[in-house]
């Protein structure tokens, strides 16, 4: 079976003629040289904890399978949810970005258990994933939640529910709050550092 042929036909014009299988192999090979290019490239991720508001070191990240698949499942949750966009001043509503920071918190809690304790033992790079991710929760989210969720959320629920605010949009209800520019400082400085954190993790995947 010739994988190349060239004749002449009729009209005296050379004709090339190439076996599918050799296109298909070449295909392949392009690929695998692709893979093992970024492979080669992305072999390493470093993470600026400074970056991400949890601590002042540099944590290289050498992914393995596994680490992929944590990162993977965490960059999910944090992509189709509110708390992995920029908050909009004038239309997002603090209770729900609140309710979406919580849900954020249980799912990342329920992944790191669901991680085998001696996965963790062996891979330095996975204790490190866990470990940033824990600080994203503890450093990065928790003390916002403690200084404001509670205060906010019980005088919203008041607000929300006198007469004088009946007409008024959720948005304009909380701009009454009276720490409303402190909360929205805050929650914004949250905000970009979960995004950031957010981005590392889709670099950590696509790089792999």
């Amino acid at each position: 079976m010739d994988l190349i042929k060239i004749f002449v036909d009729k009209d005296f014009n050379i004709q090339w003629v190439i076996n599918p299988w050799l296109v298909v192999v070449l295909l392949v090979a392009i690929l695998v040289y692709i893979r093992i290019r970024r492979l080669g490239l992305c072999r390493d991720y470093e993470i600026d904890e400074a970056e991400l508001g949890i601590g002042s070191a540099k944590v290289k990240i050498k992914p393995n399978y596994e680490d992929l698949q944590i990162a993977y499942k965490m960059l999910v949750e944090l992509s189709t949810r509110k708390i992995g966009l920029p908050i909009d001043i004038e239309h997002d509503v603090i209770v729900e970005v609140y309710n979406s920071w919580y849900e954020f918190f249980k799912v990342t809690r329920e992944l790191i258990k669901d991680i085998p304790a001696a996965k963790i033992r062996r891979s330095k790079s996975t204790r490190d994933l866990v470990n940033i991710a824990i600080e994203v929760l503890n450093i990065g989210i928790r003390p916002h939640l403690t200084k404001w969720q509670a205060r906010f959320r019980r005088w919203y629920e008041n607000e929300s529910k006198s007469e004088a605010n009946m007409r008024l949009s959720p948005q304009q209800i909380q701009q009454k709050f009276p720490d409303y520019k402190l909360l929205l400082e805050d929650m914004q400085s949250v905000n970009k550092n979960l995004i950031k954190y957010k981005d590392a993790l889709n670099r950590i995947v696509m790089c792999a």
